[in-house]
């Protein structure tokens, strides 16, 4: 007969392997898991609570009972009030613009607008005058947000669609006449040393500091753009981009045109580029924009070269206007 002792063993023994065939049922993978993630969110909300209260006790106040305050008040403090803001007009009009076109600027590399821009980012917001209407027009605008552009057009046809695209830069488009034509090429290059085409500084002086309004339509250089608006003639142009006419009456008139303006700007400095007015032309592969650009804009003034763009920093030449040192 089995003693006392040995049924408590065997009815502890029973339990034992019962309570293990339940534990074995009941444990899990899944639960295993579930069981971890609630454990390391409690240590997360633990660690979380305590750096809160040692916070609030180091600035000798209480544990609040809800830290979401706290938490947008830090929020508002680092997200200045401008950065949740409408995105500029132009900047936006420019965008749509140019997601729904096959290409941004045709016959402009990657590097050619990159140094373009490059121009413009050191510079804006600035005084920015384009010669022509291209498929660039809204970008150069865009990169001059908050500056002022101002776009002469040759084609009187582009401008109305220009505008209809573009509402916004629409006031800033101007057409303007050439009288200049790529067979005279050889003739017009001639007249850099002409009297005529040098004669711009006699047109400023000590009480305007800039071209007197009109000036271009007076000029008897041949080379002299005509019916430049008023516009023209109320700013100093920080940034000058020739990028038409590319065929009749050619970018001659233009480059004339952008050295004289760049010469007879002040001579005060500015924080950005000193005295001087930075010359854009596009197109130099082609043999009267190259030697145009390096005749009137000077190859001394070259500061960078880049595919089919030269960019020229041309000083101010207030007490003259030779067109090279």
């Amino acid at each position: 007969m089995a003693s006392p002792m040995h049924a408590r063993r065997a009815k502890l023994k029973s339990h034992l392997v019962s309570a293990k065939a339940k534990l074995k049922h009941h444990v899990t993978p899944r639960r295993v898991l579930l069981l971890a993630t609630a454990s390391t969110s409690a240590l997360v909300l633990l660690l979380t609570l305590r750096t809160l209260s040692s916070s609030a006790a180091k600035h000798g106040a209480g544990v609040s009972s809800s830290p979401a305050p706290v938490v947008l008040h830090r929020a508002q403090q680092q997200a200045p009030l401008e950065e949740c803001g409408r995105l500029p007009a132009p900047v936006a009009g420019a965008l749509i613009h140019y997601a729904t076109a096959n290409a941004t600027a045709p016959g402009r590399t990657a590097g050619e607008i990159a140094a373009a821009a490059g121009v413009l980012a050191r510079r804006a917001p600035c005084n920015l005058l384009v010669f022509g209407l291209g498929h660039g027009a809204a970008l150069w605008a865009a990169l001059n947000h908050g500056g002022r552009t101002l776009f002469l057009e040759e084609n009187d046809a582009l401008i109305p669609e220009f505008g209809a695209r573009h509402p916004g830069l629409a006031v800033e488009a101007h057409h303007v006449a050439y009288l200049t034509s790529v067979a005279d090429a050889d003739e017009l290059l001639a007249l850099r040393d002409s009297p005529d085409c040098t004669a711009a500084a006699a047109a400023t002086d000590s009480t305007h500091h800039w071209l007197t309004p009109g000036h271009f339509d007076r000029s008897a250089c041949r080379l002299a753009v005509r019916g430049l608006p008023p516009a023209f003639y109320e700013e100093e142009w920080d940034v000058i981009m020739v990028d038409a006419p590319t065929e009749e009456p050619g970018m001659m008139g233009a480059i004339y045109t952008a050295a004289i303006a760049a010469r007879a700007r002040a001579s005060e400095p500015d924080e950005s580029g000193g005295d001087t007015t930075d010359v854009l032309v596009h197109d130099v592969d082609q043999p009267v924009e190259d030697r145009f650009s390096t005749a009137f804009l000077c190859g001394g003034y070259l500061k960078e070269e880049v595919g089919k763009l030269r960019h020229f920093a041309i000083p101010s030449h207030r007490e003259g206007m030779p067109f090279c040192p």
